[in-house]
């Protein structure tokens, strides 16, 4: 009899299973914060709750809150089907992906001097969720990236965010140069972030105080593609005291949002 290769294991057989019979537009949050936030969130279509005892304790006044009957579940054999590495400290709620609406829709200028961070091929959702961390606060409209080369919406992207997912506007559009083009046809200025520009991040930003201002980066090594540094208007770099110059991208992301906004 032949060997058995490549066998999935349950929790990803669950996770395809449930796809399969609802369609792939469902995701599972974990973990206090995440839930917590979720719950309390009036935009979030939810489906199912499971917690602990533990958990049912401390998440009490969000599932009193949002309506929701949870499924109470054995900390040892916690049937969400969760990467079993994920910290799920005894919550999970599958919910649908937030929808933000459009580029123009949310960006629009309005009143004041708004503020956008473009994402290219950013697709590790740890630092996602950190960078929508920082956009929350430092006031961001929206954080918008490819919808092909960027982390979707997941449990662990929720639980780096902390929360923010729930209130940062998170837009994955079809085509990232298209949306910088629609920036530009509503007067913002767009500043790459680029290790190898001529300007700082303090001269680039000058005269964009009272201007709409859209941020660019890169994933760490590979940077801006060519298209996405064409169409900015202006590229900076991060100056450096020491040698090694290279930033993680969500701590770039908090320096040129304090940058601006300051």
């Amino acid at each position: 009899m032949s060997e058995r290769r490549g066998k999935k294991p349950a929790w990803v057989v669950e996770k395809e299973r449930g796809q399969g019979a609802r369609g792939p537009e469902r995701v599972w949050l974990f973990g206090h914060h995440a839930v917590r936030d979720a719950l309390m969130n009036p935009a979030r279509k939810r489906f199912r709750l499971i917690v602990t005892l533990n958990a049912a304790q401390k998440l009490g006044d969000a599932i009193a809150a949002s309506g929701m009957e949870p499924e109470m579940a054995d900390a040892r054999k916690f049937p969400a089907p969760l990467d079993p590495q994920s910290v799920h400290q005894g919550a999970a709620l599958e919910v649908a992906p937030l929808d933000w609406g459009s580029v123009s829709e949310r960006c629009a200028p309005g009143d004041g001097a708004p503020l956008v961070l473009l994402l290219d091929r950013v697709t590790d959702p740890h630092n996602i969720g950190a960078i929508l961390r920082s956009a929350e606060v430092f006031g961001a409209r929206a954080v918008i990236a490819p919808h092909r080369h960027s982390a979707p919406e997941t449990g662990a992207l929720a639980k780096s965010a902390s929360g923010a997912l729930e209130r940062q506007p998170y837009l994955r559009v079809p085509n990232l140069a298209n949306a910088m083009q629609a920036l530009h046809q509503m007067g913002y200025v767009i500043v790459g972030l680029d290790g190898t520009a001529e300007l700082d991040l303090d001269a680039a930003l000058q005269g964009t105080r009272d201007m709409p201002l859209a941020l660019a980066l890169g994933a760490e090594g590979p940077g801006l593609r060519e298209l996405t540094l064409k169409t900015c208007d202006r590229l900076a770099r991060i100056p450096a005291a020491g040698e090694f110059g290279s930033l993680n991208v969500s701590n770039a992301a908090a320096i040129a949002l304090y940058a601006a906004r300051r």
